[in-house]
């Protein structure tokens, strides 16, 4: 019977401080968007090297204000990958448009840039490329075709805060970025997220547009104009996120420490050979959200994710293929449409990657792993 302590995939690290000014924030009676979620924007601002940015409740709302601000809506297309969190293709929906789906990159898992042009129509008015697990795409190419064909670029970039991209920190230039703070992202606010504006950007519409589109003056006037949402960060939550925000580079450090080990047992073990996939070893961009496997088609996913678990070992599933959905099959979409997304999407395994882990935790998951496998028909 297995003693160990069960390993999630993830958890947030919350640490003392951080809960005595969540505290201190309940007692101060102001527990809505004030003076806290103001400090969070400045300090998200200060982070992305003095750009604009609006703080919001969720990572997914930040991209559908961002279409929204573009005048993206019925009609319209945007280009976007098969091989991500549902949210990013949902809120192309939402604002009325249709997402195009070009597949993935099968090394990356991101968005494959070279097929990018191929799906270009008159209608297209976007390009919402993801970084997944915080490995960036290939910016500098995707914001060419962008210019070339007159298309804004909306980064999903709620797993790559403090990813970098040729020496640059993502969501530091380029088009609009969009980053989540949900509890398994490298910085946490509990739910909530930001966006990072362009120069060009109408701030006071986002900020319409996060709250019920109303715009203030004096002490009574009050101006509707335009359908906003409910989307505002509290103070509690942005207090939570400074306290994470403090501590990123700790905790980005001791991810690619980790991801380094991972690499080093992998290594000295028969995973390779028994045709598993580990993610590219690039450690000069991306964060290390998480660290993910692709299984060989003869592993059956769930009685491996299985197997981890009787070992006391979480896991997850980021992502199936989006397109393959019943939402999506109904407006058109099929098996064999994107194969490289529906290959990983079938057998994509997230292991544990979290900064609280002990070295000691990595090699329990390796042996796990190479243990499962040896053992598997």
């Amino acid at each position: 019977m297995n003693m160990a302590p069960f390993l999630p995939f993830t958890r947030p690290d919350i640490d003392e401080e951080t809960i005595a000014g969540v505290v201190e924030v309940l007692r101060s009676g102001w527990l809505t968007t004030g003076p806290m979620a103001r400090k969070f924007e400045d300090t998200l601002s200060e982070f992305f090297g003095g750009r604009t940015v609006r703080a919001f409740n969720s990572g997914t709302v930040t991209m559908e204000v961002a279409l929204r601000m573009l005048g993206i809506g019925e009609g319209h297309e945007v280009i976007t990958t098969p091989l991500s969190w549902v949210a990013t293709a949902n809120v192309v929906l939402t604002v009325g448009a249709r997402p195009v789906f070009v597949d993935i990159d099968p090394v990356t898992r991101n968005i494959d840039a070279s097929r990018i042009e191929a799906a270009i129509t008159p209608r297209t008015r976007a390009i919402l490329p993801v970084h997944l697990a915080g490995l960036p795409c290939d910016l500098d190419r995707i914001h060419a075709i962008a210019q070339q064909h007159g298309l804004r670029v909306i980064e999903d970039a709620a797993q790559a805060i403090g990813s970098g991209w040729n020496g640059r920190r993502v969501g530091s230039f380029g088009d609009y970025a969009s980053f989540s703070f949900h509890p398994n992202k490298n910085a946490t606010s509990i739910e909530g997220g930001c966006l990072v504006l362009p120069p060009d950007a109408d701030v006071h519409m986002a900020e319409k547009l996060r709250l019920q589109g109303v715009v203030r003056s004096g002490l009574d006037g009050m101006e509707v104009d335009v359908v906003g949402g409910k989307a505002n960060l509290t103070d509690v939550a942005a207090r939570v996120g400074l306290g994470q925000l403090a501590r990123l580079t700790e905790f980005n450090e001791r991810r690619h420490a980790l991801a380094r080990r991972y690499f080093e047992l992998f290594d000295q073990t028969a995973v390779a050979a028994r045709g598993v996939e580990l993610p590219v070893r690039d450690f000069a961009a991306t964060n290390w959200h998480m660290f993910q496997i692709v299984l060989p088609a003869d592993i059956r996913r769930a009685a491996f994710m299985q197997a981890l678990k009787d070992r006391g070992i979480g896991t997850g599933v980021h992502y199936p293929a989006i397109h393959l959905f019943a939402l999506y099959r109904r407006l058109g979409w099929k098996d064999g449409d994107f194969p490289h997304a529906e290959r990983v999407g079938r057998s994509i395994v997230t292991l544990p990657l979290f900064p609280a882990m002990a070295d000691g935790d990595v090699e329990r998951v390796v042996s796990a792993v190479d243990a499962i496998l040896r053992t598997s028909p």
